[in-house]
């Protein structure tokens, strides 16, 4: 009787899984104005259900689209006829799903870690996992890492945060960020990692011993953990957060849409069912507002970082408005001096500059408002890669990925702390 009770959770759990089966992934290019317009306004077509994947910015710049397999024809009609090309990038994304959920179904049947050094990091984890690696972390760690909780998401999940100190109060700090987008998994793999190599580096590594005897660091692994739940168990290219959407049958909003910055103008959008809703208000989202209420409460805030997949990109403020930030020209020198370092490693190659000039519009953004508080430093990454995964990097490439992220990290806390203000 438990074997055929078991098997029956098995398959409500196959048939509650969203599938995509036929799905295919678009680079498209558009050639001129008219193409970009064009573009532009099929963003807003929701009937089709296009997830842009990379968005419409500039004439040249390839777009990334995930197309239904019911749309799929009709769409490559439609850019046939208006002489946009495309080329497929990912050919049945099911396929590739399938195969990410071979290797998490085989390392799930592995002996589970009894500490944080036989910790996979070389695998995506749920979330249930990530907690317990949180939990190892502090233990093993007590005069350096503490688990704090800053408030609760939708579902009732806790928005933990590590903070790495060496003692001292009201102590100038660093925040660091991943997975506010459900699933860029590559982002809270990469959390993880961080995690383990600033208890590793401290006391060996004298630049960032340096800074943790002067500052604090605050790290938040998985700040839209709902969402990534829902990656792992319903629909992988699940975005937002969970919260219902009064008078839609679309749930969730845009975390990085929601922000008190520039909230509600062009580069967000009002419809609940759009993948950019900027939600009913600005901090309406309970993971949003649990970092407001943190950062208020911390007026010692130097560096801000909020970490994104894709695109190779790091990016600093402004994003709804295309006026430069009176501290843009630190900003872009630091950004290059990091993306510098970042490529030394393996040759890596990330663009940079304001959201706005670089990627597009954004209005509602995390940094555009860190920065309005007062946080000069405050920047964004997009990790690998540039399009051929997308968001389905493959897991060999977490730890590469981390490595070298990590190093544009050390530029911009090392810069934070030489340069106090």
């Amino acid at each position: 009787m438990m074997r055929l009770l078991m098997f029956a959770a098995l398959l409500v759990t196959v048939h509650c899984k969203e599938l995509f089966k036929g799905h295919q992934v678009l680079q498209i290019i558009p050639k001129n104005d008219a193409q970009l317009a064009f573009l532009k306004d099929l963003e807003d077509v929701l009937e089709f259900e296009l997830d842009f994947w990379k968005g419409v910015t500039a004439v040249s710049c390839p777009v990334h689209v995930r197309a239904p397999f019911q749309f799929l024809q009709l769409l490559k009609r439609i850019l046939k006829r208006k002489d946009i090309s495309y080329v497929p990038m990912i050919d049945d994304l099911q396929a590739v799903l399938d195969e990410e959920q071979k290797e998490i179904e085989l390392f799930a049947r592995s002996l589970k870690p009894k500490n944080t050094d036989s910790f996979n990091y070389s695998r995506y984890h749920k979330l249930s996992e990530i907690y317990s690696f949180q939990d190892m972390l502090v233990a093993e760690n007590p005069n350096l890492v503490s688990k704090i909780v800053i408030g609760q998401s939708y579902e009732a999940r806790p928005l933990s945060v590590l903070k790495f100190s060496t003692g001292g109060t009201n102590r100038r700090a660093i925040w660091i960020d991943t997975g506010i987008h459900a699933r860029e998994w590559i982002t809270q793999a990469s959390g993880i990692w961080f995690a383990k190599k600033i208890v590793k580096d401290y006391g060996s590594d004298p630049a960032l011993t340096d800074i943790l005897n002067n500052m604090d660091i605050f790290l938040e692994t998985v700040t839209n953990p709902d969402g990534y739940d829902y990656t792992q168990n319903s629909n992988r290219m699940w975005r937002k957060t969970r919260k219902p959407n009064p008078g839609s049958s679309c749930v969730g909003v845009d975390p990085n849409r929601n922000w008190d910055s520039g909230f509600g103008e062009p580069g967000a959008s009002s419809n609940p069912c759009s993948e950019t809703y900027r939600g009913p208000s600005a901090h309406s989202e309970s993971e949003v507002k649990a970092i407001v209420d943190f950062v208020v409460a911390h007026k010692n805030i130097k560096a801000f970082v909020t970490i994104h997949s894709y695109s190779q990109m790091l990016l600093y403020p402004f994003g709804y408005t295309s006026a430069p930030s009176k501290d843009e020209a630190e900003l872009h020198s630091l950004a290059q001096k990091a993306i510098t370092d970042l490529a030394s490693l393996y040759g890596t190659r990330y663009t940079y500059g304001s959201i706005i000039d670089t990627i597009y519009q954004a209005s509602g953004n995390t940094v555009d408002w860190t920065y309005e508080q007062g946080i000069k430093y405050s920047y964004t990454f997009e990790l690998r890669d540039t399009g051929f995964h997308g968001f389905l990097l493959p897991a060999k490439q977490i730890v590469p990925t981390a490595e070298e992220t990590w190093l544009a990290l050390m530029a911009i806390m090392s810069h934070t702390f030489k340069n106090p203000y």
